[in-house]
């Protein structure tokens, strides 16, 4: 009953509960190199936390440069692709009309000749409401977005003032023993997280790599742009490495049409790496390191991704991580905490 009530009250105050959860996890990622700035080069406290914040934000924004004036390029370069385009398109049309009254196309489109192929998709999928809710809920998203991410830089940098004396207000609070323990639940969590994150970023930095390495190879158009693509959505788990997949593949087969050697290799490869890394290596990675089972962590993505969404998915394995150590800590839910990890270390 409490887990249903707990999930509930997720649920319905996720507004109030992102903008926290987040400014804690960013905290809890920032404090050691804070702490090492603060005790090895005898940095202050306050300038660590401004300086780790400004490399922070420079590399925030650095990225959103590169994928700005990524994106720039492509759109730059479409008059070099315009005729491509339209040859592909009309192979296409001949396909299409060619099989339109027979087999499984017909059952799909009632493919019109005279009309364009975005005309015959918008008529049979009725796809201009769609395009239209997709641009207003992404407006929406993105200036959400913005005032989101000033909520929670501020509240993480008040929560880093404070962690200064976390330690002395723990030990004033609780007894000796229980102090230590909870200081020692507190470290564990910004350690894991960290680690969780740093397997993440190693994990799609690899995926980047060999995409970009694939599309090289077959002298697939903007390689950097796809691999650098496919870096940023591989933290998105499951879906992030199926659209990178999908638009990597059509843009190899807008390019490369009528030629099938280079579509079916990029498809074939960029599959094979996100399958590879995504779905059977970061599992084992994750699971072992972190003391969480694979099963566990499939199921938390569906749980997390249910109840918060998009961001529910990028935070599912951080937050059972935290969920586990604190079962782990507490006597009468440590059966909770031996049940969600990996086995590996009974």
């Amino acid at each position: 009953m409490s887990v249903i009530l707990a999930g509930t009250m997720l649920k319905v105050l996720e507004s109030f509960f992102k903008p926290v959860v987040l400014s804690v996890l960013l905290a809890s990622v920032f404090y050691p190199f804070i702490k090492k700035l603060n005790k090895r080069f005898k940095i202050p406290w306050l300038l660590g936390i401004i300086i780790v914040y400004a490399i922070f934000i420079v590399i925030f924004f650095g990225i959103g440069n590169i994928l700005s004036s990524s994106v720039m390029s492509i759109v730059n370069s479409y008059p070099r692709y315009e005729e491509r385009f339209k040859t592909v398109y009309s192979a296409l049309q001949d396909s299409f009309a060619a099989n339109s009254d027979s087999g499984l196309l017909a059952f799909f489109f009632d493919f019109n000749k005279e009309q364009s192929l975005f005309e015959n998709i918008s008529s049979q999928l009725n796809i201009l409401p769609i395009l239209k809710n997709f641009a207003v809920n992404f407006t929406n998203f993105f200036i959400s977005f913005m005032k989101s991410s000033f909520l929670i830089l501020l509240l993480s940098i008040f929560l880093l003032l404070e962690m200064k004396f976390t330690k002395e207000k723990i030990y004033k609070s609780f007894s000796s023993q229980n102090s230590s323990k909870i200081h020692d639940i507190m470290n564990r969590i910004a350690t894991d997280t960290t680690h969780y994150i740093s397997i993440k970023f190693f994990i799609s930095l690899v995926t980047g790599i060999l995409v970009f390495l694939c599309c090289l190879i077959t002298r697939i158009d903007f390689p950097l742009v796809w691999g650098f693509l496919a870096f940023v959505l591989n933290f998105v788990p499951t879906f992030g490495s199926i659209i990178s997949w999908v638009i990597t593949t059509l843009f190899a087969f807008m390019q490369c049409y009528p030629n099938p050697f280079p579509i079916i290799f990029i498809a074939i490869a960029v599959l094979f790496i996100n399958i590879l890394l995504g779905n059977i290596i970061e599992p084992r990675i994750e699971g072992e390191n972190l003391g969480i089972s694979p099963f566990v962590i499939l199921v938390s993505l569906s749980l997390w991704g249910w109840l918060w969404g998009f961001l529910g998915l990028i935070l599912a394995v951080p937050l059972m991580v935290i969920i586990k150590i604190f079962c782990e800590n507490i006597s009468y839910l440590r059966p909770i905490g031996i049940l969600l990890g990996s086995g590996k270390n009974l």
